[in-house]
């Protein structure tokens, strides 16, 4: 069972950058899905979850506004959307899984995938 990421790289401040994440097989549907982030020295911290059915989404308030979380459940993918990004955005970005909705939120992630650079340049 893996959670593939990718779409990280270099962007200027104030550019956008679309991450997703491939859960490899379609058990992943069931699951809520979320995006976390550590950068350096820092902790990891909450970015955005969304429950199975993509109806429900939550956001850090460093992101609301300027992130979107979304899934396609046919594609067995989530994705990140970040627009209007930051230098503070710096980071390594993580999608994880976890059964219920509650459970991204409190970090109680059964499944992490491996993550994937994100540089803000100023």
């Amino acid at each position: 069972v893996q959670l593939q990421a990718s779409g990280g790289g270099l962007v200027q401040a104030g550019g956008s950058l679309r991450l997703s994440c491939a859960p490899s097989d379609r058990t992943f549907n069931k699951y809520s899905m979320g995006w976390f982030r550590q950068a350096p020295g820092k902790e990891r911290e909450f970015v955005a979850r969304i429950d199975w059915s993509g109806s429900l989404t939550d956001y850090a308030e460093a992101v609301k506004g300027r992130f979107t979380i979304s899934r396609d459940n046919a594609r067995i993918s989530v994705y990140l959307q970040m627009n209007s990004l930051k230098s503070e955005d710096t980071a390594v970005y993580y999608c994880a899984a976890a059964s219920t909705w509650s459970q991204v939120r409190r970090y109680e992630v059964e499944y992490w995938g491996q993550g994937t650079q994100v540089t803000v340049s100023s």
